[in-house]
């Protein structure tokens, strides 16, 4: 047997004791069986908790495998080297085994969800209500689906490209079936969705990038030291992530400190946080120690250190799976409903004070935020220590639209527009015509490309060198186009507010943040193509970026209109469960809110023209610079203007009578 056997039959045996130790210290393996109550009996009780394991430990090797090819192993221009194509096609059968083991859990779920055993509960309609009509089990079959389509579209993927695409999906797999668990039922769920979004996230990358990696090590693959420097960067920011999320996602299941050692649920969460410990100091003992060694040709510490870490890893994914079968302790929460829906308490009635007093921690958005600005920052002072100019227009413009997004998803303002539509209305306008603008105005590409070196191998793929492939690649050349991100820009918000989406979105944090984002998204793709000063597949002429403007803006205007017009409550199911005791009625509100919208626009549009109006300026005075300094170099001066000025001398000698 190889040593990546031995590693992988380790690792399993590492999981499986956590998650039977977790599940014994939690009390969920031997529950009370109350007679009179059905019991799907110990199949089903340690079946499906097996089942998610296996789900789990089969989607972070899928994640990887092709974190592996994607990005740890150097490409030659975008063509994946040998070993990183068996490792995209070793993917195709960690996925089919992700969608398998998902299938297990609806199985073994949906005979838990009515208490029957699994062979009562193979009948077709009892597994198809579970699977389509539940929130996990629809999330396990999302799981069941994009398993499966992962698998066939690696078996072709031969690019760094495609691979990267498959490892976006396979993150975006992983989120559906632990968000519908605790964290969807914990008071605070906005908090703890989004904090186990990011844990999932960051902790896939973590534990399944090291794994791949180990297994690389052990079977003496070339390029590990390429690969381990570049895990090694990447693992201390997963590191920080999983940390930060883990922490938040405590303090929204908790309601007291003490709960960590006075509750089953708070005792796995502190052996977790010691593994997550042990996994930092090993970490960090890699990169002072073993790196060196493997820089100096010596791999045997760092493969030894790497197959520890592993088992570690492995085992507290084992403790995970355990803490999400074990109930959290008990929180004494409001009976009221709007804090049922919203996560905290209706807020009071709205003042501009409360605006600027009330904030409320979006760790999503906040998480955006921050990264926007270290990043920003990062570039500026990258470039400050070479000794180049940056502009400080540009660096003032993307703090300023970073500032109006904490403001806008993390105060008050946030608040209320949960709350009121009219509020909803000044948020959404925020996000889609001013922030967009500031932001594209701080030239975030061009500081990139600016800041980053070249990659030090020739032919491979940098983070400079994806820049500029997203930059150039077919998809951007589409979304960018002058007639399409105007169509984005108008036709969703119609879309959106017009149909039962808006509705939808407002009910589930998650709606809401990919309502927010596209937001976001979809202004920033109008507003590039106007103001942008980065560098684009489509770069229009000043005039006729000022006719998209004028074209663009009076369908925001018939927008905000139309809602003053309408006799009904738009999304009125979700505004009438919150039962708000203040302010105007739901139809007032809505009335107010097309007036925002119809009136709003004119706030863009004069910051767009005082925009495009000294863009334009700028761009003729190069013009005349440039053309100067041909004129100087060639040693002849402007045909035009030579023929000009000796026109006007023909005049004046006709004048003087010569």
């Amino acid at each position: 047997m190889s040593r990546a056997a031995r590693l992988a039959l380790a690792g399993a045996g590492a999981a499986i004791a956590a998650l039977v130790i977790g599940m014994m210290a939690g009390g969920s393996a031997f529950p009370k069986i109350i007679p009179g109550l059905p019991d799907a009996g110990a199949v089903v009780r340690w079946g499906l908790p097996l089942s998610k394991l296996l789900m789990d430990a089969a989607g972070v090797l899928t994640v990887g495998l092709l974190l592996m090819a994607a990005v740890l192993l150097p490409n030659d221009k975008g063509v994946l080297g040998r070993t990183a194509v068996d490792y995209v096609k070793a993917s195709s059968w960690s996925a089919l085994a992700w969608a398998g083991s998902a299938f297990l859990a609806i199985l073994f779920g949906a005979a838990e969800s009515i208490g029957r055993t699994v062979p009562q509960i193979l009948e077709r309609t009892i597994l198809t209500s579970y699977a389509t009509q539940t929130t996990q089990g629809v999330a396990l079959t999302l799981v069941v689906l994009f398993g499966v389509a992962i698998a066939l579209f690696s078996r072709g993927a031969i690019t760094a490209g495609a691979a990267a695409g498959l490892l976006v999906f396979a993150l975006a797999t992983l989120l559906p079936a632990p968000l519908t668990g605790h964290s969807a039922s914990s008071p605070n769920h906005d908090l703890a969705t989004s904090s186990v979004a990011l844990h999932l996230l960051a902790l896939a990358l973590w534990v399944g990038g090291l794994v791949v990696l180990a297994a690389h090590a052990l079977r003496r693959q070339p390029q590990l030291e390429v690969a381990a420097a570049r895990f090694s960067r990447m693992a201390v920011w997963c590191y920080v992530g999983v940390g930060l999320s883990g922490l938040f996602s405590l303090v929204a299941r908790l309601g007291a400190v003490s709960d960590l050692w006075t509750s089953e649920y708070g005792l796995l969460a502190v052996a977790k946080i010691v593994a997550f410990v042990l996994l930092g100091y090993v970490g960090y003992w890699h990169r002072q120690r073993t790196m060196a060694d493997l820089a100096a040709g010596r791999p045997r510490a760092f493969t030894r250190l790497a197959g520890g870490e592993t088992l570690l890893m492995l085992a507290t994914v084992g403790l995970a799976v355990a803490l999400s079968r074990t109930r959290p302790p008990e929180v004494v929460v409001p009976a009221d409903r709007a804090f049922e829906l919203l996560g905290f308490p209706m807020p009071p009635e709205l003042s501009l004070a409360n605006v600027f007093t009330l904030w409320w921690l979006d760790l999503f958005f906040a998480v955006v935020a921050a990264v926007l600005a270290g990043l920003y920052g990062a570039g500026v002072y990258r470039l400050a220590r070479r000794g180049v100019a940056w502009s400080w227009g540009r660096t003032a413009a993307w703090f300023i639209g970073v500032a109006l997004l904490v403001f806008a998803t993390q105060s008050g303002l946030a608040r209320y527009a949960k709350v009121m539509f009219d509020v909803h209305m000044i948020e959404h306008m925020t996000l889609s015509m001013v922030v967009p603008i500031f932001l594209v105005l701080g030239g975030p590409v061009t500081l990139a490309l600016r800041a980053l070196k070249p990659s030090s191998r020739r032919g491979d793929r940098g983070p400079r060198e994806w820049i500029t492939t997203i930059l150039h690649s077919r998809f951007t050349k589409v979304v960018t186009h002058p007639l399409v991100a105007t169509s984005i820009f108008v036709a969703s918000t119609y879309a959106l507010y017009f149909t039962p989406l808006f509705e939808s979105a407002m009910q589930e944090h998650l709606g809401h943040i990919w309502m927010t984002l596209h937001f976001l998204i979809s202004g920033c793709l109008f507003f590039w193509v106007i103001v942008g000063v980065d560098p684009g597949p489509h770069r229009l002429p000043h005039v006729w970026r000022l006719l998209m403007l004028f074209v663009t803006m009076p369908f925001h205007a018939f927008f905000g209109i139309a809602l003053m017009m309408m006799g009904a409550v738009i999304a009125s199911g979700w505004y009438e469960q919150l039962g708000r005791p203040w302010g105007d009625t739901l139809l007032q509100t809505q009335r107010d809110g097309g007036a925002i919208a119809w009136g709003f626009g004119e706030i863009p549009t004069l910051i767009v023209l005082l925009a495009i109006a000294v863009q334009w300026y700028q761009d003729d005075d190069r013009q005349a610079r440039r053309t100067d300094r041909r004129a100087d170099r060639s040693g002849a001066g402007d045909p035009e203007l030579d023929s000009y000025n000796a026109y006007l001398a023909r005049l004046n000698r006709a004048d003087k009578g010569e």
